[in-house]
């Protein structure tokens, strides 16, 4: 005891209270001085998959044989829904003429279409003569900001050359000239600026709401900045240490990550400070020195805001086994994000706490019954009741009817479960922009004017061995396929060619991504059928719907792995900590119930009520560790109570009174956690929007039915077995509630 009264007089004692508050302070403001901050150094276009993935080594053989086709396009699309007229394809012509001779910033290439006679250049019409498409080639390894620099002088080009600012027309105008840019570079400039819009909006919408749920909650103008003080200390601490990391090559971080762990760090660290925030309160009203009650806060809180920080932490860390790389690049940022976090809720919190005092919670200040009867003839008032707890209508229906309980929570989340079951996946990139986005508008026109294919076109490359293989004719006759160009021959082996394939149908669809086995399967087929006894070794696909079909079976791979990995790291703190092999399972059990819950309710609302046929195929998987790690928080916290009392009281009154004592705190620290991730829903990309509805419900699922109804009714049936094999002998022979108890009941 002397040891964790010396730990907490160090954070919050007379002296060291200020020590610790201008020690973050002053680290804060250092690092912030001499470190980038994270959004600085984060990137947009980190490689997605592992080297060994087929579309990456085709990839790779593009850059060595085709070093001209290692580039980026940018399609310029041209329309009029009346018609282009000769007017216009000579102001095309001059455009492409201008970027040949004074080539915009990142310029490669772009093809001489002024040098074609106009006749020549109306053959490249849309068959209504509406819409024409020039493409202008970037250099592959820029950055998104990079491509905008020189995407963007190219605009001004076009505005001065037709005398207005046709990409600002809008796309659906009955008679005027428009103009959009897609393809590779336009899709990705977009992408970026979308995320790059959505980061102040983000912050300012989680920090507003954060604030007025603690208002509402709390009442109290202080103690509702409290957290989010720390919050903001603790962000300022870790924003210059991830810039930092990513800037000296240790982490790469990527734009979405930034936006997800704001959420992540303002829903979890709010969490941490209400843990002990709420016990200091209830200390405050049976402790006249606030100093030991917060010390007493401190010690009765630390242990539970460690082991859940911890399994956040843990759990976000096995993401580095992932090979999607999307998925990789969360572990370390967040993992360290986390730890400062319940660093900030151990250390600056109680500073923060022990300089304001029991002020903290002003209008409505706890105080013991003798500071009341003492205030109360100060001032010449009668003396008021001594504080009485609020009824626990939750802990008294729980032991009451815990079968009952247990059955109907588990009908209602096996229902929304099976819901899981309908939900339809894609790993169409597009699909998670909005429609009005200026690529995906241009986009949109090339589908309906010419083959979708176009925009993306999937790369045949084959070994022919010098053999005369028929693999042009044989890719043009499937009927999935619209064009394939003349064969190129690689610049190292000229027995390497090349066949730029078009599709029929979206080349960021799944119906385009799964054709990917079958082009391979049949141009492998050609050669076995001319002689090739290696066809497996000859044949590379590359493009976007390449990349895609990798993606999928990524994601199916990381699933695979991360999931069990996840579900291990748990149980093997829930042993530890509670030194109980059935607990450690029903938690779990619980958990993962809960997630399939919220993944089959999320698909109700984003199906049937939001109207959306798909989501993203990571969606699962960041859900799951999100809701997993963050949904053990809860139970974790209120197992805690109720294994403390359950060594000196019988469980039924234990479990009574951890439920009541842990009610109050635990819903509102998931209604905060879970309106920090609704804030996503504002997000103008649909990864995030789904990902916020899935992760939301799934955190009020977990904090309404699981840890006060589910979790408790399950420790209540399996009795001492609960405990097993730590402490079966922990709970009273006599199973009753105390007689002060069974009154609170009787009134009820």
């Amino acid at each position: 005891m002397k040891d964790r009264i010396g730990i907490d007089r160090w954070v919050a004692g007379p002296t060291s209270r200020w020590v610790t508050l201008l020690t973050w302070l002053i680290a804060a403001g250092l690092l912030s001085a001499v470190a980038p901050s994270i959004s600085k150094e984060v990137v947009n276009n980190a490689p997605p998959l592992a080297v060994d993935r087929p579309s990456v080594q085709a990839l790779e053989l593009v850059k060595r044989e085709y070093p001209n086709a290692e580039e980026a396009l940018a399609l310029f699309v041209w329309h009029r829904q009346g018609g282009l007229t000769d007017t216009d394809l000579r102001r095309i012509q001059q455009f492409t003429e201008r970027l040949s001779t004074h080539p915009v910033p990142y310029q490669t290439s772009v093809p001489p279409l002024h040098q074609m006679p106009l006749q020549a250049l109306k053959t490249k019409l849309s068959e209504d003569g509406s819409t024409i498409v020039t493409p202008v080639f970037f250099r592959k390894g820029a950055q998104s900001n990079e491509w905008k620099e020189g995407v963007d002088q190219a605009k001004e080009e076009a505005t001065v050359l037709f005398g207005t600012d046709l990409f600002a027309v809008a796309i659906d105008s009955p008679a005027d000239l428009n103009a959009r840019v897609t393809g590779q570079v336009g899709i990705q400039i977009d992408a970026t600026g979308v995320f790059g819009q959505a980061d102040k909006t983000l912050l300012l919408g989680t920090v507003l709401l954060v604030l007025v749920l603690l208002l509402l909650i709390y009442r109290s103008p202080i103690l509702a900045i409290t957290p989010l003080v720390a919050v903001g200390i603790a962000y300022f601490v870790i924003s210059p240490i991830l810039g930092w990391m990513v800037h000296s090559g240790m982490i790469t971080v990527e734009k979405q990550g930034t936006n997800i762990m704001t959420v992540l760090l303002f829903g979890a660290g709010t969490d941490y400070c209400l843990f002990l925030i709420y016990r200091f309160r209830q200390l405050l009203m049976i402790e006249p020195d606030r100093g030991k009650a917060l010390r007493g806060a401190i010690t009765g809180s630390s242990g539970a805001i460690a082991m859940s920080g911890l399994t956040v932490i843990l759990s976000l860390l096995t993401m580095i086994v992932a090979e999607y790389g999307s998925f990789r690049l969360l572990a370390a940022p967040f993992g360290i994000s986390i730890f400062i976090m319940v660093l900030a809720s151990l250390t600056l919190v109680p500073a923060l706490l022990a300089i304001m005092g029991r002020a903290s919670f002003w209008p409505f200040i706890p105080r013991t019954p003798g500071m009341l009867a003492e205030r109360a003839k100060r001032n010449g008032q009668p003396t008021p009741a001594s504080n009485k707890p609020s009824r626990n209508y939750i802990g008294s229906l729980v032991v009451r009817r815990p079968w009952l309980i247990m059955v109907l929570t588990c009908l209602v989340l096996g229902g929304f479960a099976v819901f899981s079951t309908q939900v339809k996946f894609t790993f169409d990139k597009l699909a998670m922009f909005p429609k009005t986005m200026a690529s995906i508008e241009g986009f949109s026109v090339i589908g309906e004017q010419f083959s979708p294919g176009e925009l993306a076109p999937v790369k045949v490359i084959v070994d022919t061995e010098g053999e005369n293989r028929d693999v042009a004719r044989t890719l043009a006759s499937l009927p999935y396929v619209t064009q394939v160009s003349e064969p190129q021959a690689g610049k190292m082996n000229p027995a390497i060619l090349a066949y730029d394939v078009s599709l029929s149908l979206n080349p960021y669809s799944t119906d385009a991504m799964n054709l990917i086995p079958e082009l391979r399967q049949t141009v492998e087929g050609v050669l076995s059928q001319s002689g090739d006894t290696n066809a497996a070794k000859h044949v590379w696909i590359s493009g976007e719907t390449a990349e895609q079909y990798d993606t999928k079976e990524t994601n199916i791979r990381d699933m695979s792995s991360i999931l069990p990995l996840i579900i291990l790291v748990i149980a093997t703190l829930l042993v530890v900590y509670l030194r109980s092999l059935v607990a450690a399972t029903y938690l779990i059990l619980t958990v993962l119930l809960s997630y399939l819950s919220a993944l089959g309710l999320g698909w109700v609302v984003l199906h049937y009520i939001m109207g959306m046929d798909v989501i993203q195929g990571t969606i699962p998987l960041y859900s799951f560790v999100f809701l997993i790690a963050l949904g053990e928080d809860y139970n974790i916290f209120v197992i805690s109570s109720i294994w403390q009392k359950s060594k000196r009281l019988p469980l039924k009154q234990a479990v009574w009174e951890g439920v009541g004592e842990t009610g109050s705190v635990i819903t509102s620290a998931g209604l905060i956690l879970a309106g920090t991730f609704a804030v996503l829903i504002t997000m103008p990309v649909q990864l995030m929007l789904q990902m916020g509805v899935i992760t939301a419900l799934g955190i009020l699922l977990d904090t309404f039915v699981v840890r006060p109804l589910l979790v408790p009714a399950i420790t209540l049936i399996l009795g001492k077995w609960s405990f097993w094999p730590g402490r079966r002998n922990a709970v009273s022979e006599t199973d009753s509630i105390s007689a002060d108890k069974q009154m609170t009941w009787s009134s009820m």
